[in-house]
């Protein structure tokens, strides 16, 4: 069975403003899905129903919350734009806690939550791009509406399920 994704959910024209960056500076042939916000990158498929759950529990404690893009930073090979908020570090603190026998040793790493709009690109044109981004830049802030779980398959995601505030 293959492994799950599971990502924030957003919205609002902040949000809007990240996947209109990503659509314009992500490598077309590689960009196979959404920009998004990585909270687990390999759970277990077989596990998708304690997945669900633990996600509702957890997203119903807290609710929708307010993301503040902070700064465009430097992947080396591309460019992301840094987050800050504390209601999604105590959401990923929480699912970590709940999920720590599954966590691989990229999901068990410090959290640093961010927006991938560009990657896998020359090192020259990421440079070029987080010079433009930064000249020009003043954060900006999105919703937070709930938790996605996808089905990661070797490329494109499929959404197996959204746990979302009404």
């Amino acid at each position: 069975m293959c492994p799950l994704v599971v990502t924030l959910r957003c919205e609002g024209e902040g949000w809007q403003r990240c996947q209109r960056l990503r659509q314009k500076h992500f490598p077309p042939e590689r960009n196979l899905v959404p920009a998004h916000i990585a909270l687990f990158h390999h759970l277990p498929g077989e596990d998708l129903l304690q997945v669900e759950t633990d996600a509702f529990a957890v997203w119903s404690l807290l609710g929708r919350f307010s993301v503040e893009v902070t700064r465009p930073r430097s992947l080396g090979r591309g460019v992301a734009l840094n987050l800050h908020s504390p209601e999604l570090l105590a959401l990923h603190s929480a699912l970590s806690r709940k999920w720590e026998r599954w966590l691989t040793p990229q999901d068990q790493a410090s959290f640093s939550p961010h927006v991938t709009i560009q990657n896998k690109v020359d090192p020259a044109a990421a440079r070029a791009l987080l010079h433009s981004l930064i000249l020009s830049f003043e954060p900006f802030s999105f919703s937070a509406t709930g938790v996605e779980i996808w089905h990661y398959r070797n490329g494109p995601w499929e959404l197996a399920k959204t746990i979302a505030s009404p």
